[in-house]
């Protein structure tokens, strides 16, 4: 049989073969492509030569190590596990372990805790068993689910925008529009007219124009290492890093719907040709947020567009609104707390002119741009490409028994609207985006 090394050798080269064949599938441009049919059998049978190489190598070295079973000591002494741990191997609560890893992290002077199993390790580029915040002490899998159930709420925003389907081999799609941008007679649907005509009349011929919405799917990708050891010690760290990854992957999406740049990312409809910023009260002062701010901007927000509205602010915000009265036969709020809701479950946080209120990560800071903004999001639109996919492997770090997780999601997404639209009467524009100018 082959020397460990000699396997080594092999695995280096199929490895190596794997990776001048994915360097090769690039376009014109130099950008990853779509594989062919016949690239993606390629491609599948250099998998599996790294697979099969891979598994005779570590099902050596597992020999190798079974036959200087007790070379290593464990404490790095004396070969055995320590006194204690041997009497207690495992946590009786979750709050002990959380106890014990507190104290590790304050008394930097002080051994910790034995049964944290606290095992230095060489080399690991990833999440390990060494390193408190990239899994030290997710080793004893008793508590992995009350772990499990410390999550954040995410998505707000995606479940409201407009989603296109695209077909399975599509990498884009081109969606043509109304180009209306006034309601003007003879621009209605880009130059629809019709006449009151007598008997026996003509009139003019029109037609609607229209204009292409492109949408391309970008990548969004994650990558993570994790020992070996880590993986077989904490069976739930896998659905954690994966967890992980994914609520970062709604995060970054959700803020490129908001303010992405449209350059390798969703194009924000705070960047949109169509955003209306509303001006600020003369004299207002810095970081307010005013009735008569609200009521202009809801002033310009289109009739259609007023039932799918919801106002997207900053948390620092919420004091802002309690203050909200009109003024009439007596004070009105314009913002009405959850208690004073009839839908609790549609607006969480309250309405405002009878609109939900959601707090989110995204919005500017309080007194800047964006920090309050009345938005249509079913005028937005997204594409995406199968969701959220995950996939590992341990080809890239074999050489340090780690395994490489890869997540990737390929999405795209722009307004709908790309200028404001000018009313039938009257002087203002009407956008599904409105928002409120820096007060300073």
């Amino acid at each position: 049989m082959k020397t460990l090394e000699q396997l080594r050798a092999d695995v280096k080269k199929a490895v190596g073969a794997l990776e001048d064949f994915e360097k090769g599938i690039v376009d014109d441009a130099g950008e990853p492509r779509d594989m062919t049919q016949e690239e993606f059998a390629n491609y599948e049978k250099l998998t599996k030569a790294v697979e099969e190489a891979a598994n005779v190598m570590a099902a050596k070295e597992r020999a190798d190590k079974a036959a200087a079973a007790g070379a290593v000591p464990a404490d790095g002494k004396s070969g055995k596990l320590p006194a204690e741990v041997k009497d207690d191997k495992l946590f009786k609560t979750f709050g002990e372990q959380l106890q014990a890893v507190i104290n590790a992290g304050i008394n930097k002077d002080r051994a910790p805790d034995p049964r944290l199993k606290w095992q230095p390790l060489v080399r690991a580029a990833g999440g390990n068993e060494s390193v408190p915040s990239e899994g030290g002490f997710l080793v004893q899998t008793d508590f992995s689910t009350a772990l499990m159930t410390l999550m954040h709420e995410m998505g707000q925003i995606l479940p409201r925008v407009r989603k296109i389907p695209i077909s399975g081999n599509a990498n884009g799609i081109t969606l043509p529009s109304i180009d209306e941008t006034s309601r003007a007679t003879g621009s209605r649907w880009g130059g629809v007219r019709v006449y009151w005509a007598d008997e026996g009349a003509t009139v003019d011929a029109s037609k609607p124009k229209l204009k292409n919405i492109e949408l391309k799917l970008n990548k969004l990708m994650g990558l993570a290492y994790l020992t070996n050891e880590l993986m077989q010690d904490a069976v739930a760290i896998e659905a954690i890093y994966k967890q992980a990854f994914a609520e970062e992957m709604a995060f970054t999406v959700e803020n490129s719907i908001y303010s992405g740049t449209g350059s390798g990312q969703p194009l924000g409809f705070m960047n949109s040709g169509a955003l209306v910023t509303i001006t600020a009260e003369s004299a207002q002062a810095a970081a307010t947020i005013n009735a008569d701010n609200v009521l202009k901007m809801m002033a310009r927000m289109p009739i259609r567009s007023v039932a799918n509205s919801v106002w997207l602010i900053n948390q620092d915000a919420l004091p802002q609104l309690w203050k909200m009265t009109i003024a009439g036969a007596g004070s009105h709020l314009m913002y009405a707390p959850p208690g004073l809701t009839n839908d609790m479950k549609n607006a969480p946080f309250g309405t405002l002119m009878g609109r939900p209120v959601l707090p989110v990560e995204y919005a500017s800071t309080l007194g800047t741009v964006g920090d309050i903004v009345l938005v249509d999001l079913s005028q937005y639109l997204m594409i995406d490409k199968g969701g959220v996919s995950a996939s590992e492997s341990m080809h890239v770090r074999f050489i340090y028994d780690e395994m490489a997780f890869r997540i990737t999601f390929r999405v795209d997404g722009q307004p709908a609207w790309k200028t404001a639209l000018t009313p039938f009467k009257g002087s203002n524009t009407l956008s599904p985006y409105i928002t409120l100018e820096t007060r300073t």
